[in-house]
């Protein structure tokens, strides 16, 4: 094979006003070779992944060739960064090669992130490292295997380039895909520039794409607005339902579409802390793990400011409309946690109590230094034979009384249930994660790549976390947490 067959590329935001983004090709590299191939995705999206994994695929998926029927654009936008407004950010290291429809009828972008530099990349030089690379492709899938609306990796090519951040680093490129890369800082860029007929045809593109059930409303933009709370306020439940801390909740990393998009400083939590925060540039906790309902309906609120002009003529008018819609988000989160926690605790019915029962076991947790993952996962074998209630206590070694205080009231609770003990279990086995990316094992595996061009790990690792609710026997190991003695621990961002 000698060209690289066209794809089923169908552009529609490469049809917007170029004002939208800046038109370059990738910047090719100088030996690029295939780490990795997402096959099962790679046949969702209607690709052939035998072409994909040949020579010229991998040339197209380094950025060495641009495929028949891609428009490769670098998408602008602005954002808040750490609640600094930035008018001017955009793709600085990520070139969108185009769009597909999926098996589905979904439309997905491809996009190559480390594809070098743009006209947003701010003097930077727009690759990326094998590490974070790997990283985001080992988060991304493992959301998608626990359920949570999240952008995918599609592969991960090794460029034969170096890369220089703190020292020397073998470069690579991960192919994303995503419902779309149109963020609240896409808004924000138009916002900024008073460009309100860009900001009409930007949210008109994103209620064709995503909401089309907006178009038929007599107030389009502001279905548009509390379809994005609804989708945001879920997501971020779900969020916090498996441990998980994004690390850098800027407005330009806040996806439209409700998925969960720029694995940089991400983490999932060991024992369980609200204040726990894993990225090394958020030296405030501004985005630590319990503060993210809070700045997801921040970031909310920069995104109904630059819909003000639209959701009506009158500038009070519109106001009070975006401030109504804005107030939903929080009983849309609550709900979403709350009904979230009854079922990792084994509840199938509502009482009033319930949210409390599960506040005042996250306190214990605190307090004993409990396992998140671990906690509830072993609280479903609990639920059907009280002698397991061992291997709960154990995990709260710092303060075992605290779990012995809360037990009583959540077994009394399970009388109410109609279930019986093994029904229970299984209900509860299906939304407590065994195998989630814990950060120990995510670091072997980034360390074994970068230093000595070892994939063994990795690959293993995305075979566990690919089956995240189903324990498996000889995979004790990828169930346990960091050793005691690991130490604080730290991820930094990407770029």
């Amino acid at each position: 094979m000698d060209t690289l067959p066209s794809l089923p590329f169908d552009n529609s935001y490469a049809r917007l006003p170029e004002r939208f983004y800046a038109r370059l090709s990738p910047t090719p590299v100088a030996a690029p070779r295939l780490v990795k191939l997402n096959r099962a995705l790679a046949l969702q999206l209607g690709l052939d992944p035998e072409v994909l994994s040949s020579p010229e695929g991998v040339a197209m998926l380094a950025g060495n060739k641009v495929a028949p029927g891609s428009e490769p654009i670098a998408l602008a936008y602005a954002g808040h960064q750490f609640g600094n407004f930035v008018p001017q950010l955009g793709d600085g290291r990520a070139i969108l090669l185009g769009e597909v429809v999926d098996r589905d009828g979904l439309r997905r972008d491809i996009q190559l992130k480390g594809s070098g530099p743009t006209p947003f990349s701010r003097s930077g030089d727009g690759r990326a490292a094998v590490g974070p690379v790997l990283r985001e492709y080992i988060v991304s899938e493992a959301m998608a295997a626990l359920g949570i609306p999240t952008t995918r990796s599609l592969a991960a090519v090794t460029t034969g380039e170096p890369i220089w951040r703190d020292g020397e680093l073998p470069g690579a490129v991960l192919t994303r895909v995503a419902s779309s890369h149109v963020r609240v800082g896409t808004f924000q860029f138009f916002a900024a520039r008073r460009d309100t007929e860009a900001l009409r045809l930007l949210a008109d593109h994103v209620i064709a794409r995503h909401y089309p059930h907006a178009r038929d409303s007599a107030e389009p933009y502001r279905v548009l607005f509390e379809s994005v709370i609804g989708r945001q306020a879920a997501l971020v439940a779900r969020w916090l339902l498996v441990g998980f801390i994004h690390g850098v909740m800027n407005t330009d990393n806040c996806s439209i579409a409700g998925e969960t998009i720029d694995y940089g400083p991400c983490a999932f939590m060991d024992a369980y802390n609200p204040e726990t925060v894993f990225s090394s540039i958020d030296q405030q906790g501004r985005y630590a793990y319990a503060h993210q309902p809070s700045i997801a309906h921040w970031n909310l609120a920069r995104f109904g400011e630059t819909l003000l002009p639209l959701l009506a003529d009158d500038s009070d008018k519109a106001l009070a409309i975006a401030n109504e819609t804005l107030g939903t988000f929080r009983d849309r989160y609550v709900a979403a946690l709350t009904g979230g926690l009854r079922q990792k605790l084994g509840l199938s019915t509502e009482e009033e109590g319930d949210a409390a029962l599960a506040q005042d076991l996250l306190n214990a947790m605190t307090e004993g230094q409990a396992d998140f993952t671990l906690t509830f996962r072993r609280l479903g074998d609990a639920a059907a034979d009280p002698a397991a209630d061992a291997e709960v206590r154990r995990l709260f070694a710092n303060k075992p009384e605290a779990f012995e205080a809360w037990l009583p009231r959540w077994r009394e609770r399970l009388v109410r249930e109609p279930q019986d003990g093994p029904t229970r279990r299984a209900a509860m086995h299906l939304v407590n994660p065994i195998y989630i990316p814990r950060n120990h094992r995510v670091e072997l595996v980034l360390s074994a790549a970068a230093e000595r061009e070892d994939y063994a790990p990795f690959e293993e690792l995305l075979a566990v976390l690919a089956k995240p609710y189903e324990e498996r026997p000889g995979l004790e190991a990828y169930a346990e947490p960091a050793p005691a003695d690991g130490g604080v621990y730290r991820t930094f961002c990407g770029t």
